[in-house]
Order: C-alpha cells, then sequence, then structure tokens
C-alpha cells in the first residue's frame, strides 16, 4: 500500500487502530481493480480478470468458500465483519470496466459517473468501516471521492496520454479546440490549460459542497475523508502551474503531506 497508493495509505493511519487493516484491505482492493487496464494485453483478459473479482465479492456476501488469495481473504473479512454494501463494490468494479476502452468520457457530467462509480464508493465504503453511515457523511463522501477521481485524472494526464489514451472529456476538448496531437506531443497549448482549469474548477466545486456539512461528520470518520485534502493542495500546486497539467513539478510528490493531514485532523476538519 505505501508504494502502490501513497495518499490512501497515509490516510488509513489516521483512522482508529482496530480499523486500519479492514480500510488497508478495501484500498488493497481498489489497487487490484484499477490496475486491471495496465497488467493486460487486451479488453478480454481485462474483464475476465475483473469477473474473477466479481465472483469473490459475491462469495463473500454468499458465505461462500474465499479463493486463497490475500487480498481477496482480507477483502471477505472486512465484508463480513462490517455489513459493507454490496452495491458499492459492484459499481466499483463496473467503473473500472469501463478503463479497458481507450475512449475518454463524452462529458464532464460523464466523467462525474465514472468518479461516482470508481472513487466515491471507495469514499462510502471506507466511511462505513469507520461507522458513518448517516446521510451527512455519505453527501460529503460522494463530494470528495469525486473531487478527488478529477484531480486524480489531471494528475494522471501525463501518463494516460503517452499511453495513447484520451484523458479530457470529449466535449470539453472540442469546445477549447484541443486536437490529438496536443496529446501526443504533450504541448502546452492554451487550449489544454483552458480544459485543465474548467476540470479543476469542478473539482473545488465538488469540495465545498463536501464541506458544506462538515460540522456533522464525526471525528471518528475523517481519516475516509481526508482525500479532499490532498486533492486540494494538488488543486493549490496545478494553479501555481498556469493549469499545465504537463508542468514537471506537478509530477514531484508533496513532501508535507502526512502533516498537512495530521493537522487537519487536528483541527478537525477535511
Amino acid at each position: 500500500m505505501r508504494r502502490h497508493d501513497r495518499d490512501r495509505f497515509q490516510t488509513v493511519l489516521f483512522a482508529s487502530a482496530a480499523r486500519r487493516e479492514a480500510l488497508f484491505a478495501l484500498y488493497a482492493f481498489n489497487y487490484e481493480i484499477a490496475r486491471v487496464r495496465e497488467s493486460v494485453t487486451e479488453p478480454t483478459l481485462g474483464r475476465i480478470r475483473l469477473e474473477w473479482w466479481r465472483e469473490n465479492v459475491a462469495a463473500a456476501y454468499q458465505a461462500g468458500a474465499v479463493r486463497h488469495h490475500p487480498v481477496a481473504e482480507a477483502l471477505t473479512a472486512t465484508i463480513r465483519e462490517y455489513g459493507l454494501t454490496r452495491e458499492y463494490f459492484d459499481r466499483l468494479i463496473d467503473a473500472r470496466e469501463t478503463n479497458l476502452e481507450d475512449e475518454p468520457p463524452v462529458s464532464l457530467a460523464a466523467l462525474e459517473i465514472y468518479a461516482a462509480g470508481s472513487s466515491a464508493c471507495l469514499v462510502r465504503l471506507a466511511l462505513e468501516v469507520l461507522s458513518a453511515r448517516d446521510p451527512a457523511a455519505g453527501e460529503a463522501g460522494y463530494h470528495v471521492g469525486i473531487a478527488y477521481a478529477f484531480a486524480g485524472m489531471i494528475r494522471a494526464m501525463p501518463f494516460l496520454t503517452s499511453a495513447g489514451r484520451g484523458a479530457i472529456p470529449t466535449e470539453i476538448a472540442k469546445r477549447h479546440g484541443i486536437g490529438g496531437r496536443d496529446y501526443r506531443e504533450l504541448r502546452r497549448a492554451v487550449g489544454l490549460r483552458a480544459a485543465t482549469a474548467e476540470i479543476a474548477t469542478a473539482a473545488a466545486q465538488h469540495l465545498d459542497r463536501a464541506r458544506a456539512n462538515r460540522a456533522r461528520i464525526p471525528r471518528a470518520a475523517l481519516s475516509a475523508l481526508l482525500p479532499a485534502q490532498v486533492a486540494q493542495r494538488w488543486l493549490i500546486r496545478l494553479k501555481r502551474a498556469h493549469y499545465d497539467p504537463f508542468d514537471p513539478s506537478l509530477a514531484l510528490p508533496d513532501p508535507l503531506q502526512s502533516w498537512r493531514l495530521a493537522a487537519s485532523l487536528l483541527l478537525n476538519r477535511f
């Protein structure tokens, strides 16, 4: 976890010690399904691998036998101990299946639907592990998940484009005059920066909406919502880079991130 998902690894450290292993299991499962696209040579193989995970999740809810796989075993134990919502797992896997295609989402609304499945569902599952199932926590988790996914998509843009995959929603790219060469040549076109700024603004709006009910969120649940701080800090760095997603400075990790997360928890905020 520390090497593959630095952000979430650090947030888990601020959860109750009794819940950390469950959160690690949840995030390890997320890493397994998130990396399917990069670990297969063709979409069919990716679908087979994701179906394997669907079967494991189904077995966990049906009290079936657990396959001998460290992540599957840990996830099954977590599902059964905390009674996690199965729908969220189904949506997580479905969202990752869309990654098997190279086409970008058609619009910002489509990107939000993907983010709701791939990221917001994960935050909501983490909140359930932390016994925060009330509507205020769920609403905050939804918006934190989308904001974090939007920021993450921009962060991943250099990798996605180098792999020949579209990143910016088609509708936004068309409106700002972005063509394929802007991706392939990693050009710092004005249109590319404008499109990136539009997505970043939408992410910031989701952070604002997530924090609208901050006073109603129990302190014990805050570690699940700390990705909001990660997203906010990265959006600040992106703005300083004039919304150029290929600025080399953005590839550097934030050396103070763990301290920023600790300060957020100390101040009872996310």
